[in-house]
Formats: structure tokens, C-alpha cells, sequence
């Protein structure tokens, strides 16, 4: 019996290439998405790629009543992967209280219906900014890494979510969870069907990039290169959404199977390398042959100098690793950028 996994935010960048995988694995899917930051065709482009159709019902995960009718609806959903959020670092400090509205109460209600719907696992999208500013000492910063104060409204959303998770298990609920801590995904489907498509303009680096060097936006700017880093820029952990989407899958077939050795697992999701952000440009111009037209521009509120994973716990435990290059991954985002030119989207 295939077993039913209900992935909120499906439609979305992340969403929508862990969908894949789920359905390459096995997994029934039904997707929930408000399409507040993606678009509804995002569906035929999963169908396209896998020759099977998620189920898709547009419902904010924030009314409950419309997210309890879809628990009535499919009544055999056995896992859950929680994707929808808000998730610009420089909105959310603009916009504090959308984030803590949106970001809290859709996790709460999630979490509300899921014994009542006998659902037993989760599986929680997270983020490498719980950590902060790691401590020298700390890099690459493992799970065991002190959380520090968020240096944004979105990073600390996502601490508050890991507090309630862990909080409403130790109060005896009947649910497992595993949170994967992301460090920062890149790249798109190497089919150019679905891929990294915000509304908008772009509020993460690379589809910023790739709308520089195709022309639609005439600069992308470099926010500060006095970091203590080698060059001066931000120093991330880029990790190609094909390798994070298979973690997700890897994780719930942990809970599905009942292998989870703790009611709230703690996993670091990345490469294990640091990337500084003109290492990236300069790299993105090596493998696609396009010179970027860049410049520096002041440090951004709540950017983080550095920060990597150690990602040991999740190679070990389960038995995923990242195995795309960086090349791979700025190539798949050109190609796609590319794809969507031929395509007149953008």
C-alpha cells in the first residue's frame, strides 16, 4: 500500500522538486499551497516529469477549517512535510508580525490536526540561521551548536517552530518529528520543467542572478565584501534542491518505517562546504560562459558573516548525502533561467 505524504508549500521551489522525489519513491502526494510566492502549473510540470499528477488543493495552511477539510478529504495521509512559510530575510524585517502570523500559526494548526487525523510524522523545514553567527570554535556548526538570537524575524520563526515541535511532543503527544536544518538551496530540475520561480522580484541570490545575466534586472548587487572572509563576502553553504529534496525523503521514510530512535530528530541539510558569494558569481561565470554584471553595495540587516554545516549526523544516520557539484547546481539554474526565456515567461 503506497503510503500518502501531504506536502504544504508543494508548489513552491523546494516543495515542488521534494514532490518529485516523493513520487519517484513511491509516495502518494498531495500538495497544499496558497500560491502566494508560485504558481499553479508548478503541478503540470511534476506531472511531466514523473507521469503522475499530485493531488493540489489551494488552502492556507493559516485557515484551519480549510486545512481540517483536507485531512477529511484524504483520509490517508500517513506523513506530513511542512514547507509553507514566508521567507525573505530582509521582509521579514520589515514585515515582522506577517512572519510570526504566518509562519507560527500554520506549523500550530498543522500540529493540532495531526492526532486528531492519526497522522504520526512530520517533518519540519528548518534553517541553518537557528545557529546565528556561529562561533569561530563552532565551524562548520553541528547540531549541537549553541541557537543564538536570530539576527531576523524569519530566522526566528524558525527557532520559535523547532520550540513549539518540541514542546508539544514532550507534552505527550502522539507524533514523531524530524527537523532538517537547510543550509541555502540552489539550482532547479536538470529538465528545465519546474525549477526556482518567486513572484516578484527575487528575494534569493541565485534567481537574482540568473535575472541579471539574462537581462531582466540590470545589476545584482553584492550585499558588503568587508566580512571577515577571505574576499570579503558572505561565506554560505550552497546546496543543490535535488540532493535537500532526497534528505526529505530519506527522513520520512525514517519515520514512516518507524527507525526514528527519538519522538524529535535534529538534522543539518548542506554540502559541509563554505562558499563565499563572489566565490559563486565567479564560479556561475566559469561554468555557464556569462559575464555578470555586479557590483558592492552595504552590508543588509540580518545577514550572517559565515556560517557551513557539519552534516556527519545526516550522512550517517539517514544515509543521504549530497552529491551534486556546485557547477551542477548554477548550471540546472542557468538552464532553467534559459528555459523560461525560450518558454516567454521571463
Amino acid at each position: 500500500m503506497k503510503k500518502t505524504i501531504l506536502v504544504t508549500g508543494g508548489t513552491g521551489f523546494i516543495g515542488s522538486h521534494t514532490t518529485v522525489e516523493l513520487q519517484n519513491a513511491g509516495y502518494n502526494v498531495v500538495i497544499i499551497d496558497n500560491l502566494s510566492n508560485s504558481k499553479a502549473d508548478v503541478v503540470d510540470g511534476i506531472e511531466k516529469i514523473t507521469g503522475i499528477r499530485p493531488a493540489f488543493e489551494q488552502v492556507d495552511c493559516c485557515d484551519l477549517e480549510a486545512l481540517e477539510g483536507v485531512f477529511n478529504k484524504y483520509p490517508e495521509i500517513t506523513g506530513i512535510i511542512h514547507f509553507a512559510a514566508s521567507k525573505a530575510v530582509g521582509e521579514s524585517v520589515q514585515k515582522p508580525l506577517k512572519y510570526y502570523e504566518n509562519n507560527l500559526l500554520s506549523l500550530i494548526n498543522l500540529l493540532k490536526l495531526m492526532p486528531k487525523h492519526d497522522v504520526k510524522g512530520i517533518i519540519f523545514s528548518s534553517s541553518c540561521t537557528v545557529y546565528g553567527q556561529p562561533d569561530p570554535e563552532n565551524l562548520p556548526v553541528t547540531e549541537q551548536a549553541p541557537i543564538k538570537k536570530a539576527e531576523s524575524p524569519y530566522g526566528n520563526t524558525k527557532q520559535i517552530n523547532e520550540e513549539i515541535i518540541q514542546d508539544y511532543v514532550h507534552s505527550g503527544a502522539n507524533i514523531s518529528a524530524i527537523i532538517l536544518r537547510y543550509f541555502n538551496p540552489i539550482g532547479s530540475h536538470p529538465s528545465g520543467i519546474i525549477g526556482e520561480m518567486p513572484n516578484g522580484v527575487p528575494a534569493n541570490l541565485i534567481p537574482y542572478l540568473t535575472q541579471t545575466a539574462i537581462g531582466i534586472r540590470p545589476c545584482l548587487k553584492v550585499f558588503g565584501d568587508d566580512y571577515d572572509t577571505p574576499d570579503g563576502s558572505c561565506i554560505r553553504d550552497y546546496i543543490y534542491v535535488l540532493d535537500l529534496a532526497k534528505a526529505h525523503v530519506a527522513a520520512m521514510a525514517r519515520i514512516v518505517d518507524g527507525k526514528n530512535t527519538d519522538p524529535v530528530e535534529i538534522y543539518n541539510v548542506g554540502t559541509g562546504n563554505g562558499v563565499s558569494v563572489l566565490e559563486l558569481i565567479h564560479t556561475f561565470e566559469k561554468c555557464t560562459g556569462v559575464k555578470l554584471n555586479y557590483e558592492i553595495a552595504p552590508r543588509r540587516e540580518g545577514d550572517i558573516e559565515k556560517v557551513w554545516g557539519n552534516v556527519d549526523k545526516a550522512n550517517k544516520v539517514l544515509g543521504w548525502k549530497a552529491v551534486h557539484t556546485l557547477e551542477e547546481a548554477l548550471s540546472s539554474a542557468w538552464n532553467w533561467q534559459q528555459k523560461l526565456r525560450e518558454r516567454g515567461v521571463m
